[in-house]
């Protein structure tokens, strides 16, 4: 049997959700450059930097609830990241703690993906496989008529654990630049001054390695979508028309 029908049920009202690098923004990126830039006393201080955070997972969530009716897993993770992190800085513990949580995101992430190999929804589906970047209906009849879904389903596994190491060797990235970093105690001018310079660095030392996988998984997923349908790229890829009344 395919996984055709959560992914029908999934888009049946019509509504899609935001790209992986809107959610990253607003649910991680912005909130960790208020707890980093804005926690000093002659600013918001550190209980203010951390409400103002808080509200940008908050917010985003909701309103991408009330626009597909579903949670936001990036909302969720932003919150609970940014309520760490803030937590970890107002009671000074052991910066070991923030590169421990730093670590944990994303092996948390990379978990949860191989799980939902296992389950009806695959996260496959929700970083790449989906109606932001692939015209799902087109690829899924062109599967049907080939008969090819079992060897998708393949494919999509195989994509799958991909895509959690890329999430595993985030980790591992997170957690070395924490630790080399985060040196002084959390709550000291020195502290939010290396906590803003893992963030600026967390690009180029994580992001970037980590997106040239998701970019080689991405290819791989295509090449056997173009394999199995025999379609080309433009059908492949979703590409809005501007549609003439």
């Amino acid at each position: 049997m395919s996984t055709q029908a959560p992914q029908g049920a999934n888009n049946r009202t019509g509504k899609q959700g935001h790209s992986p690098i809107f959610n990253l923004l607003f649910n991680i990126v912005i909130p960790t450059l208020i707890l980093t830039k804005l926690s000093a006393d002659d600013r918001l201080g550190p209980q203010g930097s951390i409400v103002l955070a808080l509200l940008f997972p908050i917010c985003f969530g909701l309103w991408d609830y009330i626009k597909t009716r579903k949670a936001n897993f990036f909302s969720i993770l932003g919150f609970i990241s940014v309520l760490l992190t803030g937590g970890i800085s107002l009671l000074e513990l052991d910066p070991k703690y923030i590169a421990i949580k730093e670590a944990a995101i994303p092996g948390l992430i990379g978990l949860a993906t191989l799980i939902s190999i296992y389950t009806p929804f695959p996260l496959i589906r929700t970083f790449l496989f989906n109606e932001n970047i692939v015209d799902v209906a087109k690829v899924d009849a062109a599967l049907d008529q080939h008969q090819c879904h079992p060897q998708f389903e393949r494919a999509l596994k195989n994509a799958t654990q991909m895509l959690a190491g890329s999430f595993f060797l985030s980790s591992a990235l997170n957690y070395g630049l924490a630790k080399y970093l985060l040196v002084s105690p959390p709550g000291t001018p020195e502290y939010s001054a290396e906590l803003g310079r893992m963030t600026g660095l967390s690009f180029p030392v994580i992001a970037l390695p980590c997106t040239l996988v998701m970019m080689g998984v991405l290819y791989y997923l295509i090449h056997q979508i173009k394999s199995l349908t025999h379609l080309e790229l433009d059908d492949i890829f979703h590409i809005h028309h501007d549609e003439k009344a």
